[in-house]
């Protein structure tokens, strides 16, 4: 019912452009990488969104009350200082009374081409009721070729091993109770990850869609040209 979108970091692969745009704000086909994003979020029929902010925040929170969207949009700041993407996770989740959430990074570029795997993926966690599944697809579909494989699958299980052919595309479900042992702090959803993976726990869902995300300046550059 909830998404919840990564809105927070510096994106200083992409300095200059940054050092006065937020990286969410960056334009592909006149469209910006967060609205392209909320798009995805409203082809998947949810209705309610959670943001959350910290560099340059004041013009995300400009970008969504302008552009007035016909749902339910909830901006969270990460407070004092970055809580990086567990922290900031966390926090976005205490925000809310559900258990489940997708959650969404707005430096890939989402397309409807995307909704079928996505609710498929959606329907294999509730139906298997497990706890976290990333949405992977293999390297060779990947825009950026120096884009390495971060895990592999067995089955529906991750696996980092040899191979690792498979990227994390930016697209998850995961339940609150993962973080029970945690506080709102700065640490990596990449923590929550391994734990899962060192006990057969974590499960990806593979995508055959091409993936386009937005690396650094040469990448961002190229997709321009390429769009």
């Amino acid at each position: 019912n909830t998404a919840l979108i990564l809105c927070a970091g510096y994106g200083k692969r992409l300095n200059p452009l940054t050092l006065n745009e937020p990286k969410p704000l960056l334009k592909i086909n006149e469209i910006t990488l967060l609205e392209n994003c909320i798009n995805l979020i409203q082809y998947l029929e949810i209705k309610k969104i959670i943001i959350n902010t910290f560099y340059l925040k004041e013009k995300i929170e400009n970008f969504i009350r302008k552009k007035k969207f016909n749902l339910d949009i909830k901006i969270i700041e990460d407070g004092n200082k970055i809580l990086n993407t567990g922290g900031g996770i966390l926090n976005m989740m205490n925000s809310s009374n559900e258990s489940d959430f997708i959650t969404l990074n707005p430096d890939t570029l989402w397309s409807k081409s995307y909704i079928k795997t996505i609710k498929s993926m959606e329907k294999f966690y509730f139906s298997n009721q497990i706890k976290n599944i990333l949405l992977l697809v293999n390297k060779n579909l990947s825009f950026d070729k120096k884009l390495k494989g971060d895990f592999n699958l067995s089955g529906n299980i991750i696996k980092k091993d040899s191979q690792n052919d498979l990227i994390y595309t930016g697209c998850q479900i995961i339940n609150k109770n993962l973080f029970v042992s945690q506080s709102i702090s700065n640490f990596s959803i990449l923590e929550i990850w391994n734990q899962l993976v060192n006990k057969n726990e974590l499960y990806g869902y593979e995508s055959l869609e091409n993936f386009y995300h937005l690396t650094n300046l040469e990448v961002y550059k190229k997709l321009l040209e390429n769009n």
